[in-house]
């Protein structure tokens, strides 16, 4: 090994890597430990808490990366894992939303499916239920809660808590809300790298006023992308929803979620699968059912994986009408579809409480 590297160069690499939780380094963060720089390699000494303990997967491999381009390809490298303990109280101020009983993701492997309507009814539903629930409209490149929640002429205020500045929620129909769509002309595309996606998102979770909440679901952009890892790399998710239609692609893409969350860098609890637009139900004929997409599909992929299939909602031209309109169809209880959301809302209620 080069006499030239010094335990300072490797500290320096070591800089380059973020902390997800409070986004500062890992060394300023406190996250490393100690680092010895020998004849036959670099040892590096992570300390972690019950807190970051989810994020060690992910720096195990960045300090790998960061010092095979930063330092050399050759030298090996050894990290090495202490656990300690600090107080309950003072590691519930380090973890972003801590006052929220259960963080849920809802995901799709493709777009088109109606992920957001059905994190849109979810949220509304489970605040029919009695609980506090909050939204974060994650898909900064096409938010859709604005125009759901007839929310688009919102514009977030902040408030001073202590020296910090934190943007107030829209509040409408039970759930608090902040969505892209608040801050950007919606006539405009985001036209945003991956890594400005990434912070505007940790902004929203960190300078959110969200107070305690019972439930806080994330309706996440289609696909995999940075917004997926910033999310369950920084927050600890009660689980994930997977949201997909009876159609043989859109069932392929749900396969790749569901080995997505299940992954070990990520290891997320998958809650079950929502089948949309399960079959199309005529508003003149209320009680027919014409499987125009398929049939059962996704049931099968879910008894495949040992999934729940939680919910199967029909295509109903209401529903659509009732998202452009801002007045998801859940509000309404006289009509046939709130009470699948309904049913889905208490289904997750019994696996999360």
């Amino acid at each position: 090994m080069s006499k030239n590297i010094t335990k300072e160069d490797v500290i320096n690499a070591l800089k380059l890597i973020t902390n997800p939780q409070n986004q500062k380094d890992i060394v300023t963060s406190g996250l490393v430990e100690d680092v010895e720089v020998k004849q036959d390699g670099i040892s590096v000494h992570l300390k972690i808490t019950h807190a970051t303990k989810p994020l060690l997967s992910s720096l195990k491999k960045a300090v790998h990366q960061v010092i095979e381009a930063d330092i050399s390809a050759e030298i090996p490298v050894e990290i090495f894992i202490s656990e300690v303990e600090i107080p309950h109280s003072q590691e519930e101020k380090d973890i972003p939303l801590s006052k929220v009983k259960n963080i849920i993701a809802v995901a799709s492997g493709k777009g088109g499916v109606g992920k957001s309507t059905i994190t849109a009814n979810l949220a509304i539903g489970l605040a029919k239920l009695g609980f506090s629930v909050g939204l974060i409209d994650a898909d900064v490149f096409g938010p859709s809660m604005p125009k759901m929640f007839g929310l688009e002429d919102y514009q977030p205020l902040s408030k001073k808590v202590g020296d910090k500045d934190l943007i107030i929620p829209a509040e409408k129909y039970g759930v608090k809300v902040l969505s892209m769509g608040f801050f950007i002309d919606p006539e405009n595309p985001a036209i945003w790298r991956g890594p400005m996606a990434s912070n505007f998102l940790n902004q929203i979770i960190n300078d959110g006023d969200w107070g305690e909440l019972d439930y806080l679901l994330f309706d996440l952009p289609p696909g995999t992308s940075d917004i997926h890892l910033t999310v369950v790399q920084t927050l600890k998710l009660k689980g994930a929803i997977i949201v997909s239609t009876p159609q043989q692609v859109a069932i392929a893409d749900v396969v790749k979620g569901i080995n997505m969350f299940r992954n070990d860098k990520i290891d997320v609890p998958i809650l079950g699968i929502v089948e949309n637009m399960a079959w199309f139900t005529p508003k003149e004929l209320p009680q027919n059912k014409y499987y125009i997409f398929g049939k059962e599909g996704n049931k099968k992929v879910a008894e495949k994986y040992g999934l729940d299939l939680l919910a199967q909602i029909p295509l109903v031209q209401s529903v659509c009408e009732n998202g452009d309109n801002g007045t998801p169809s859940v509000l309404d209880d006289n009509s046939m579809t709130s009470k699948y959301f309904m049913d889905l809302a208490q289904k997750i209620k019994d696996k999360t409480n």
